[in-house]
């Protein structure tokens, strides 16, 4: 069901980003039950504990390269290799003056050694090493708890384990992780227009896209998606997928059916089952918005063209989810800010969120346009890297002046 607003001019009584984002979330109340995973099966899960080093780490001075090491005092005088090093293989002995080992990178360094000397840095003559630098005490040596001191936070309570994080769990020996349980999001889509995929389109139809977009920005954010399928625009079958969505899932996201003039059953539906907030939102693409809640599930109503899905899911339920998620935030999008490599045609009214890659200029990163910036063309949505997000109150941006870019890749 039905589109968003193209055009551009302010209407007061719209609400901007930032007021409808701070009800949001306002409204995500972290989780108060935790449960213990597998290392392995802990990806995208928010930690519920802070996880400390038990030892330092690294728990011995290693060497950070390959090399030969040494004692510093006895200068650069040619050396007798008395023995090697490697990473679990550690030199057990002691140096004597004008003796060295060869060691390698990751290796134990044994007491007598406080200097490892790169092999570019020396010539080799049988066991007889030439060293061509003057050693330095500690030099290309990792220092025993350089990255974490015993009893140090490794990771904080809300952290997000992405990849790193569960490198670092890892490092600590940790087989097993307290986290929060995954958000369980329905979802479905409205609108007799909508056709499933691996059947012909009759006149006016379009094949469903949204919901595809939805289940795969929940999946990447770690929720666990529960796709209801494409709803009739039928009040009876509409009203059974909202009280089935909201007794099964924690959140509920609908995608069409809250524009302004659309079918008035919606809102009356959506009042009767719970308290819902419809908003007209001070943005392109993406003014229409439903919020609230139905029994213990929030709800999100998102519009129906497919950028606008996007980008409102960028904007306002990707935060949400978070918060509820048990992520200490930000909860936000990043944002940095950029030369634009081309002027951006804009009307003022309405903030504006323009689609955009990063390219290499002349001076450094710069963002440019990509693809038509209508709410309903897919294709330069799919070739974006980030959202310019120009004010509401600008006009054209001239080339070369910067603007606020918010960057998607990598996220959710």
């Amino acid at each position: 069901m039905a589109s968003c607003c193209d055009d551009n001019e302010h209407d007061p009584a719209a609400k901007s980003v930032a007021e409808a984002l701070e009800i949001i979330l306002a409204a995500a109340t972290p989780p108060d039950r935790r449960e213990v995973l597998a290392l392995a099966d802990a990806g995208d899960r928010v930690l519920a504990e802070d996880l400390r080093a038990v030892q330092p780490i690294p728990a011995w001075p290693n060497s950070a390269m390959d090399g030969y090491g040494l004692r510093s005092a006895d200068g650069a005088q040619r050396r007798h290799c008395v023995g090697a090093a490697f990473a679990g293989h550690p030199f057990h002995g002691t140096l004597g003056p004008g003796e060295c080992i060869r060691i390698m990178t990751g290796a134990p360094v044994p007491e007598s050694v406080d200097c490892v000397v790169p092999q570019e840095q020396c010539e080799t003559q049988g066991d007889w090493v030439e060293i061509h630098t003057s050693p330095r005490p500690g030099a290309n040596i990792r220092r025993t708890g350089e990255d974490l001191a015993a009893g140090a936070t490794a990771l904080a309570r809300g952290t997000l384990l992405r990849p790193a994080a569960l490198g670092l769990a890892a490092s600590l020996g940790r087989t097993e992780l307290s986290v929060y349980p995954a958000l369980r999001v329905a979802f479905f889509s409205t609108g007799d227009e909508l056709q499933g995929l691996g059947a012909p389109l009759a006149a006016g139809q379009i094949y469903d896209s949204n919901r595809h977009t939805l289940r795969a920005l929940l999946q990447r954010l770690g929720c666990i998606p529960v796709d209801l399928g494409r709803i009739a625009d039928e009040p009876a079958d509409i009203r059974a997928a909202l009280i089935a969505a909201a007794d099964m899932a924690d959140v509920v996201l609908t995608s069409g059916g809250v524009s302004v003039g659309e079918a008035d059953y919606i809102s009356a539906l959506l009042q009767e089952l719970g308290q819902v907030s419809f908003w007209k939102m001070n943005m392109k693409p993406g003014r229409p918005l439903a919020f609230g809640r139905i029994g213990t599930a929030h709800f999100f109503g998102l519009p129906g063209n497919p950028v606008s899905t996007i980008v409102t899911f960028y904007e306002f339920v990707r935060p949400f989810l978070l918060k509820r998620m048990g992520h200490s935030g930000p909860w936000t999008v990043p944002t940095l800010r950029l030369p634009c490599a081309t002027t951006l045609k804009k009307k003022p009214g309405r903030m504006d969120f323009q689609r955009g890659q990063l390219q290499a200029g002349p001076d450094g990163l710069e963002v440019a346009p990509v693809g038509a910036q209508s709410s309903h063309i897919l294709s330069g949505m799919a070739q974006a890297q980030c959202l310019m997000v120009l004010p509401a109150e600008a006009g054209d941006i001239p080339a070369g002046s910067l603007v606020e870019v918010q960057i998607l890749e990598g996220l959710v």
